[in-house]
């Protein structure tokens, strides 16, 4: 099983001027020390809007710093929004080629189609629209970076014959995944032959079905690129202490914050008509976000927070459950910098051995 850190950037308030700068540094100083400790990835979400909750709008940016600053760790959009509105698919594909150019073949590309209204409101997104955005889109990314000349005649893009370039250093082309919250989705990413981003924060117990779902679908895969990437990578809340005591006081509290504040990005849909596609999604955060407390979450292994072998019990039941990589959730809430490098250091000297 492998460890990616997975990153929202969350500042609560207050608000100082230049707490953004200070975050940011400090997530390329945590990204860092990930790199030399052994994770093998480092993941970000793309999200706008959401003050707070996530300030990490711009993220490939950020990716081009951290190439510089790392020599193993693979860096991965988890995800890039793919509703025309947010990205072009040729703009997508042109900054993941760059991306892995200059991380010398690190890039991996997460795809989604959002899912909170402030996000899809202020870029006039059709909620109805999103799904079928996104399967045009995704279809179209691997052939830009494997055609000399693409073009594309569908529904939302007509691109007349161009050539889109650079393309990718990886052959034939970058490792690609997509966000699963629903039972289907995970059928469905294996039937298209597409790794499978796991945000939900249920725990290991729901893992069991819907990896089984996932691997029927990769039998029958119809890859829309041109190989199978057959992985789940699934959330945790993660944080490694010297004591199981001082990880429940410090991160146990911003945790919590950060599952809370997750819910009430979804309080908009309310009195609003929910399209098919997104009923799933937005029934779930209710269900495994409302009114759970902090022993709720570590029961439920959404969060693994304790000393080195206390995480790794919980993350054993991850890995019995099939899944092969970890999205460690450590920059949550208003955690210390100190506090999350000293996680990642002992997640590093003693959790990824373990399952190494």
């Amino acid at each position: 099983m492998q460890f990616g850190l997975m990153y929202e950037i969350q500042i609560p308030e207050p608000h100082y001027d230049g707490i953004e700068q200070e975050r940011y540094h400090q997530v390329m100083a945590q990204v860092e020390l990930a790199d030399e400790v052994g994770f093998s990835h480092v993941w970000t979400v793309e999200h706008h809007f959401l003050k707070e909750f996530s300030h990490c709008s711009a993220p490939e940016v950020l990716y081009g710093a951290l190439s510089q600053r790392t020599k193993r760790i693979r860096i991965g959009h988890a995800v890039a929004l793919l509703p025309g509105q947010y990205n072009h698919p040729v703009r997508v594909a042109e900054r993941a080629a760059v991306l892995d150019i200059v991380s010398n073949g690190r890039m991996e590309l997460g795809t989604g189609r959002s899912t909170t209204l402030i996000e899809m409101d202020g870029f006039q997104v059709n909620p109805a629209d999103t799904k079928a955005q996104w399967e045009e889109a995704i279809g179209m990314i691997p052939e830009m970076w494997t055609q000399d000349i693409f073009s594309h005649q569908g529904r939302f893009y007509q691109i007349p014959p161009r050539s889109v370039i650079p393309k990718p250093v990886q052959k034939p082309h970058p490792p690609l995944w997509v966000a699963c919250s629903q039972p289907d989705s995970f059928r469905s990413a294996g039937e298209m032959g597409l790794g499978a981003l796991c945000f939900n924060l249920g725990g290991y117990g729901q893992m069991a079905e819907r990896v089984q779902m996932y691997r029927e679908g990769i039998k029958h895969a119809k890859p829309v690129g041109k190989f199978v990437n057959n992985q789940i990578a699934a959330l945790c809340v993660t944080h490694c202490a010297e004591t199981d005591e001082e990880a429940h006081e410090f991160a146990g509290p911003e945790g919590v914050w950060f599952v809370n504040m997750a819910e009430k990005l979804y309080a908009p849909w309310q009195g609003r008509a929910v399209p098919e596609s997104y009923r799933f999604a937005v029934s779930a955060i209710q269900q495994e976000r409302t009114g759970k407390t902090f022993q709720d979450h570590v029961q439920s292994g959404a969060f693994a927070m304790g000393n080195p072998d206390t995480v790794i019990k919980v993350l054993q039941k991850y890995q019995e459950a099939g899944i092969d990589q970890i999205l460690c959730f450590m920059q949550m809430g208003n955690l210390a910098h100190a506090r999350i490098m000293d996680s990642i250091k002992l997640f590093g000297r003693y959790v990824i051995p373990y399952f190494q």
